[in-house]
């Protein structure tokens, strides 16, 4: 029996975890995939180089959907998969993280009586005035197969009554992690392009709305990055909704190395040879401890709470790290096989 798999991606850390998968997806036999790409990251640098990079399937189905508030956004996205799932009739959506692509396909999947697969199923940051924090609850509640990548996000399902179909299988970001780091490390020319040598630089990135949409928020944030440049260059990619805000909120970005995004691999390579990663997005949270580089989260909390526990991460306004220790909840880079083999046992319908 073969069963069909509907992969809803739409940002780049979707594109990544979804590459891990499609590859062990085409490797398992009885598995074949159709995958949708909403549009919500739509910057060439953010979306097809990552596909070109990673060895991901082109998708089936481009929707091109992008801008505007969440309600908005998300509802564009329902209107536009719903007839893709009535015509493609699959066995399981699958949906990654917690943007509002995530959210729009396990509505529309739950609504038609599809059952939905989770991955990073469990994950919670405790403050619901985070977007991907509704994002996450509301689709965990809906899934049937909560795939999760550390033991904490297993008992958080479990607070919260969550317990049929939990499977702890690791992090299938780690998968990628280990995938393109030597191939990064042999291509990629950013350093030598930036004039960068080794350890001697810090990379940040700064894309979520609770810092850029209030302007002594990202003021602030900006300026800790100008106070961590007195000591080495800090590189920052520049999202595009971080450039326009701080176009519109008149905040100056100046002592800062600030290029365009940029693919995967180079992203890679600036993660691995960094001294210090500065970020508010959890998957670089994770990337930098896979390159063992410490990280300062620029946030007052964290879904990824044992990058904290075992000393590869703090929170930007608190004091210095833990003692570090190895994290072994990620798995051993084989979590996508571990995804496979669960959607292999077959659809709950």
């Amino acid at each position: 029996m073969s069963l069909k798999i509907l992969t809803i991606v739409g940002a780049r850390p979707q594109f990544i975890k979804a590459a891990a998968v499609s590859r062990a997806i085409r490797e398992t036999d009885g598995l074949s995939e159709v995958m949708v790409h909403t549009g919500q990251h739509f910057d060439p640098n953010m979306s097809d180089v990552f596909f070109e990079e990673l060895d991901i399937p082109r998708p089936r189905h481009h929707l091109d959907i992008h801008g505007g508030g969440h309600g908005d956004m998300t509802g564009r996205m329902l209107m536009a998969i719903e007839p893709i799932m009535l015509a493609e009739k699959p066995d399981w959506v699958v949906v990654y993280g917690d943007t509002n692509s995530t959210l729009a396909g396990s509505l529309a999947a739950s609504k038609l009586h599809i059952p939905v697969a989770h991955v990073e199923a469990g994950l919670r940051s405790f403050n619901r005035r985070m977007p991907e924090e509704i994002n996450r609850l509301v689709t965990d509640h809906l899934s049937a197969l909560h795939l999760c990548p550390t033991a904490t996000a297993v008992a958080n399902l479990a607070a919260e009554g969550v317990t049929a179909g939990v499977h702890h299988v690791g992090d299938v970001m780690y998968d990628a992690t280990l995938f393109v780091t030597g191939k990064a490390e042999k291509s990629s020319t950013i350093l030598t392009s930036l004039g960068l040598a080794p350890k001697a630089y810090a990379l940040a990135t700064i894309h979520r709305a609770e810092n850029t949409a209030d302007r002594q928020q990202l003021l602030a944030v900006v300026q800790f990055l100008q106070e961590r440049s007195r000591k080495f260059p800090v590189v920052l990619p520049l999202h595009p909704r971080t450039r326009q805000a701080a176009s519109a909120l008149g905040v100056d970005l100046d002592g800062l190395k600030v290029i365009d995004p940029v693919g995967y691999l180079d992203m890679a390579k600036l993660l691995h040879n960094a001294v210090e990663v500065y970020t508010d997005s959890g998957g670089v949270q994770k990337e930098a401890y896979f390159h063992s580089v410490p990280c300062i989260t620029l946030r007052d909390e964290t879904e990824w709470t044992e990058t904290v526990t075992h000393g590869w991460n703090r929170l930007w306004k608190q004091p210095g790290h833990a003692v570090r220790r190895d994290i072994d909840e990620y798995g051993t880079g084989r979590a996508a096989y571990d995804v496979t083999r669960l959607l292999s046992a077959g659809s709950p319908r």
